[in-house]
This record gives structure tokens, C-alpha cells and sequence, in this order.
């Protein structure tokens, strides 16, 4: 019976490392990123390749409500999600942004429940916001203005999978 229990212990520690090691993972690095238009040769992908500061940002065009959306090809309970902001200008690029996650591409996932809304992202860096375990395939920035850019540097996910 003593070594049943330590088998139960040592099943129990395995499992509680395997969570926290898969709230370490960056999920955005694994999925793709898609925007509503792009500016020059700034594509969505630029915001999930791992490189936080330019040149490699996303970046759209000059325009109504512009968004960005991240595919992570599988669904999570997702417990954070952190934005770089570009390190050479424009602040403006970033503030008020929803940040959305949910399963529906209905408005291209801008209907998605809301995890938070950015204030002032300082230039180079970087600021994550708690979304408690959203349940969600996708994970939109949503820029709601009449007219604006949307600048992404890096966008970072954490969260379990597979629920």
C-alpha cells in the first residue's frame, strides 16, 4: 500500500508540472496571422515570428476599424496574452486595442468575447494582459476607431490546450 501512494504522488507532481510547462509555451509561434489589409511588406506573420522589435511589426493600412487575427489551429483555455509595441514611433498605433478570443469568425472574430482593452503601450514595450482561462481558437486585436493603423511587434499567447 506504501508504494501505491507514492505512485499516486509521483503521478500527481508530473501532472501539476506538465500545466505550468505548457503555460510557458508562446502559442502564437505554432498558429497563423491573417489582418484586414497590410501596408507595404508589414504582414501579419511579422507579429508571431519570435522578434519583438522592428523592423519586423505588423502593420495595416490606414482605415476603418482595422483588426489583426491569430489562427492557433486548435483550442485553448488561454491565461495570457502579451503585445510588443514597435520601438521607433507611433503610440497611438496600439492604444485602445480589444483584444478578443473565441471560436466564431463572424465579423472576422471581432464578435469575440473581449479579454481586455489596451491602454498606452510605451515605444519598445512590452505588456500582457490576464484573459483568465477564455476558452478560444482565435485570438483577435481589434482596433475600433473611424479611421486608423493598426502596428503589432510581437503578439504572445499562453494558455492550455485541447480542451
Amino acid at each position: 500500500m506504501e508504494g501505491l501512494s507514492y505512485l499516486f504522488l509521483l503521478l500527481g507532481v508530473f501532472s501539476i508540472q506538465g500545466s505550468s510547462e505548457n503555460l510557458e509555451e508562446n502559442l502564437a509561434l505554432k498558429g497563423k496571422a491573417v489582418q484586414s489589409n497590410t501596408f507595404s511588406s508589414w504582414g501579419a506573420a511579422n507579429a508571431i515570428d519570435g522578434i519583438r522589435y522592428t523592423p519586423r511589426c505588423s502593420h495595416t493600412g490606414y482605415e476603418l476599424n482595422p483588426w489583426w487575427r491569430l489562427d492557433l489551429l486548435d483550442y485553448y483555455n488561454i491565461y495570457k496574452v502579451t503585445i510588443t509595441n514597435r520601438d521607433d514611433c507611433c503610440l497611438d498605433e496600439t492604444t485602445g486595442v480589444e483584444i478578443r478570443i473565441g471560436n466564431s469568425l463572424v465579423n472576422n472574430g471581432n464578435n469575440n468575447p473581449r479579454c481586455a482593452v489596451t491602454s498606452l503601450v510605451p515605444a519598445r514595450s512590452t505588456v500582457s494582459f490576464s484573459c483568465g482561462g477564455m476558452e478560444g481558437r482565435y485570438v483577435n486585436m481589434y482596433l475600433p476607431k473611424s479611421q486608423a493603423i493598426l502596428t503589432l511587434c510581437e503578439v504572445e499567447v499562453y494558455g492550455i490546450g485541447n480542451f
